[in-house]
Parts: C-alpha cells; structure tokens; sequence
C-alpha cells in the first residue's frame, strides 16, 4: 500500500517584507498563468509559493493535486505588499512562485518523436519577446526553441509571465553555436528559412511543412552572417503602410501562423 504524501507546509506569517529568502540556483516565476503551469509541469522543482489568501483558493482549485505532487514545496499565505516588496514592479497578480530551472535538451533529445517546426532565435535581447515567442510556439504547434547559451535573455519570471505558461511546454534548446546547431537541424530533415525584411521571397510562397526551421534575429541587428549564410533561403513577411518591419516576437507568430497553415492550394 503506497504512502499517502504530506500535504504541502503551510506557514501562517507570510516572509518578511524585504522578501522571503530563495534557495541558491532558483528564481521567481510570477503572474497566475505562469505559477499555474509551473505547478502542473512534472518535470519543474516547486521550493515554495507566496500567495494572496484569495489567489490561494483560487490556484487550489485549479491546480488541484499539483499541490500534493510537489514534495517540500511551502505553501504561505502572504499579504499583497509583501509580494510588492518581494518583486518590485513584478506584475505578479497576488501569486509568487519560487522554483528551480528547468533542464535544457540536446537537440536530438527534443525533437526524438516530436513532430512541428523549431524556432530558431538568434541572440535576441528582451525576455518579453522571448516569452511571446514561447507562447506563439506552443499556440502553433511547434516542437521546439533553440537559442544560444550566449547572449539570450535569462529564462527567468519576466520570460514566463510573458510565456503565459508556455514555458513550461514548449521544450528549450541552448547550443554554443547555433551555426552548427542549423547544420544539425539539417540533418535531422529540417529546411532552415530565415526572416528578414529584405529577404528575396514572401514567406507564403515557400512551401512550408512542419520540417521547418524559422530562424529570426535580434531586435537590432537582425540575422549575423554566419547564420544567415547556414539558412537554405531568406524569406520575408510581406507588410504594407508606413510600417514595413515588425518586432521580432510579432513576425515570429505570423511565421508560425503560415506553416501551421499549410501549403496554399
């Protein structure tokens, strides 16, 4: 007969108000979407949640037993400003969660079985584009996101408040060189089509499976050479009016959109 697991600590005083200690490598995620799946995902370390006594009830019920299956996880219920002084600024909704970093794939690893294209993200500098790019992943059915060890946002609460959950999804990739981490992608049957605003094609008219690998930028720079010269085309996002560019967390969703599409007839 299996052992009945404890419920999780409760501790009645909230931390103090400079915030409660966290344990050595863990982080704040924040934001009821982003806590939630957080608490779902198996696969994530739960040290202890911070929660308003209303956002408490509520994540209760809609975690249900996410609870239980985090063993050590403390549960405290905790006064507003105590999570404003916490997490200064944080748009965090009343509910704090600290947690350990999820463990990175190897590119094989993440695709054995997996079926939807891969973004490929290169040197991108703001976690909220990121996050974005995570949920638009998930949203479209991709299978993966690959970014370099270096220079890439933290994954940290800024990343998975802008997730929406997608983060704990949508499997990561970091590589040390994603120049041969697209010659990897290659070989494993994946076309690389990068964007850029000058690129020679419309993106729509390529013919688009799920074997495809969406390379965009940086927000400046856009594609470095040695990665625009890995890709099998340069593609653009056809726009009109004053505008002709997009942010990158923008142009990455319509990319998505496109292939989760599929070819026009």
């Amino acid at each position: 007969m299996s052992k009945r697991k404890a419920p999780p600590r409760r501790d009645r005083d909230g931390p103090a108000s400079t915030g409660a200690p966290r344990t050595r490598g863990s982080h704040w995620l924040f934001g009821r979407h982003a806590v939630v799946a957080a608490l779902l995902n198996p696969a994530r370390r739960c040290r202890q949640l911070l929660a308003t006594t209303t956002q408490l009830a509520a994540l209760e019920a809609e975690a249900g037993t996410a609870f239980q299956q985090q063993p050590g996880l403390s549960v405290q219920p905790t006064e507003r400003d105590r999570l404003d002084a916490l997490l200064p600024g944080a748009l965090h909704q009343g509910v704090v969660l600290e947690v350990e970093p999820l463990a990175t794939r190897e590119i094989e690893e993440a695709l054995d079985g997996a079926t939807g294209s891969v973004m490929v993200l290169d040197q991108i500098s703001d976690g909220r584009n990121l996050g974005a790019i995570l949920r638009s992943t998930a949203a479209f059915g991709g299978a993966a996101l690959v970014l370099p060890r270096d220079h890439a946002p933290p994954i940290d609460g800024v990343v998975a408040k802008a997730a929406s959950g997608a983060l704990e999804i949508v499997p990561l990739v970091t590589v040390p060189n994603l120049a041969r981490a697209l010659e990897q992608l290659k070989e494993l049957g994946f076309w690389c089509v990068g964007l850029d605003a000058a690129g020679p094609r419309p993106l729509a008219e390529l013919a688009l499976s799920e074997r495809t690998a969406l390379v965009l930028g940086s927000e400046g720079r856009g594609l470095r050479r040695l990665t625009r010269e890995r890709c099998d085309v340069i593609a653009h996002l056809p726009t009109r009016g004053a505008f002709r560019t997009l942010n990158v967390a923008s142009a990455a969703a319509a990319a998505l959109y496109e292939i989760a599409r599929g070819p026009r007839a």
